[in-house]
């Protein structure tokens, strides 16, 4: 078995989770989207979004509650070291409890002493994640949001946007024309800086930087993308792509763009976490749902697949109840793997976060 049980933490449609180093201690984000509603019908996409996100310090071999991020409709949460100082970037999709606020603010946090302190609001519109890089010198936080529905207007900026260092704070830069932002990744070919980027109703998209802007490289799907992730193997470079409409699939880069390796699964993939030991790379992907959001299957079995021969292979599977997102960390000298839940069977918030030991 490569993962054993090792705790559960008690949250609520939680959609990320996010380890982090602070002084030497490690701790766990989780961003949650809502709370249940007694007396309410089921609905994926109801509930109450004023949930806070919680972050969990790790103290004699477990996580332990430490504080809670006054975060509403949580979907990301990023940190991240530039110039000495570490950020935080809390993403929240909404606010209320129906009718349903999507324009609010994001916020960029920065630790200072032991507390996180707002640094920068960012005006958003149902915001999903952030993505902090560099290029050089040149620092960059990207910001995947937007909805296509007729009945959730747009007063703030509604495309997914990356904003650059400015020596104050994060800029606006360059807007992309994605409307349902989820997801983004970078990589490198050789001296050539990439960025991609996954939409749901707009092009999944491999950005190249020019030195002046990002510009559209490689499409990979026109709806439903969730996720990419990058990784080298055997001498290659593979990057792997979620959508949950479709396929989740292996790409080979060969030589000039990236081409079909292998088909992974079909719908219901939304996040994809590369795990590494010291004699074997691991690809886990995370099954969100399957069917419609009116009546979603959400007990679904997520994935963990090895590379060998120059392939991934299915090795084991796990239950996931509206799996959202996997996330490794280090500590005792043992590997973990976070897995947070968002979805009971029955479509209520209310299911854990799962803190697995990985034994690969």
């Amino acid at each position: 078995m490569l993962l054993t049980e090792h705790q559960r933490l008690p949250t609520s449609g939680a959609r990320a989770v996010a380890p982090f180093v602070v002084g030497g201690v490690q701790y766990l984000a989780v961003p949650q989207l809502a709370r249940d509603v007694a007396d309410t019908p089921a609905h994926m996409n109801g509930g109450d979004s004023n949930t806070g996100a919680p972050i969990y310090r790790w103290h004699d071999g477990r996580f332990v509650e430490d504080g809670v991020l006054p975060l509403t409709g949580g979907e990301d949460i990023a940190v991240f070291t530039h110039r000495g100082a570490q950020y935080l970037a809390a993403a929240g999709v909404r606010a209320g409890r129906g009718p349903y606020q999507y324009n609010i603010d994001q916020v960029l946090y920065r630790h200072v002493g032991r507390d996180w302190v707002p640094a920068q609001r960012f005006p958003g519109f149902a915001a999903k994640q952030w993505h902090f890089f560099e290029i050089g010198d040149r620092a960059f936080l990207a910001l995947a949001q937007g909805v296509t529905l007729g009945h959730i207007p747009a007063s703030n900026p509604r495309h997914s946007r990356i904003f650059e260092w400015d020596g104050e704070g994060f800029a606006d830069f360059q807007t992309l024309g994605g409307q349902w932002g989820y997801n983004w990744e970078t990589f490198t070919v050789g001296d050539r800086f990439f960025l991609c980027y996954a939409d749901h109703v707009s092009d999944s998209v491999i950005l190249e930087w020019t030195g002046s802007s990002f510009a559209p490289f490689q499409t990979l799907a026109t709806s439903g993308g969730r996720c990419f992730r990058t990784f080298a193997a055997d001498g290659e470079l593979l990057l792997a792509f979620a959508n949950i409409q479709g396929e989740t699939t292996l790409y080979r880069w060969d030589g000039a763009r990236f081409a079909v390796h292998q088909t992974l699964s079909g719908p219901g993939g939304r996040e994809l976490c590369v795990v590494r030991s010291e004699t074997r790379l691991y690809l886990v992907q995370v099954n969100f749902i399957e069917g419609e959001p009116s009546a979603p299957r959400t007990a679904l079995m997520s994935r963990i697949y090895g590379w060998n021969d120059g392939r991934l292979h299915l090795l084991e599977e796990f239950s996931t109840a509206g799996g959202t997102d996997a996330a490794v960390f280090q500590s005792d000298g043992r590997q973990y793997l976070a897995v947070s839940n968002s979805l009971t069977p029955d479509v209520r918030f209310r299911t854990d976060t799962v803190i697995y030991q990985f034994n690969g």
